[in-house]
């Protein structure tokens, strides 16, 4: 399972920053790769970004790259997603799953997802 949580207001000024976290419990030895996502009313998922659950390959979209980045924190089991820069069209709802095996930018891969949670970016 994984949980979603905002570190900070959800509603942001443009140029702000803002950090969420995905906490993993219960098979994390089962967990392959941490994907983050993101969608607006009336669209599907977009990817993010993602990382491997050993710490590795992390990789981010091109649309954030350079703005934000992921990490994980392996004492507490989460990973984050550090936004900096933001934009208005930043706006959305943002989940994050996890997936046995490499990490997909397909949301259809991923098996379990945490209640997400809703940025605000105001210009």
């Amino acid at each position: 399972r994984c949980s979603c949580r905002r570190l900070g207001g959800g509603l942001v000024q443009a140029g702000d920053s803002l950090r969420l976290s995905c906490a993993a419990s219960g098979r994390t030895f089962s967990v392959g790769a941490v994907g983050w996502f993101r969608q607006v009313p009336g669209k599907g998922r977009d990817f993010v970004a993602a990382m491997l659950w050993n710490g590795g390959g992390a990789y981010v979209d091109d649309p954030v790259k350079g703005r934000f980045t992921i990490s994980r924190d392996n004492s507490e089991n989460t990973v984050y997603l550090q936004m900096s820069s933001l934009k208005p069209e930043d706006t959305a709802i943002y989940s994050c799953a996890v997936k046995g095996g490499p990490f997909s930018r397909n949301a259809a891969d991923y098996k379990y997802w945490g209640k997400g949670t809703l940025v605000t970016v105001s210009s």
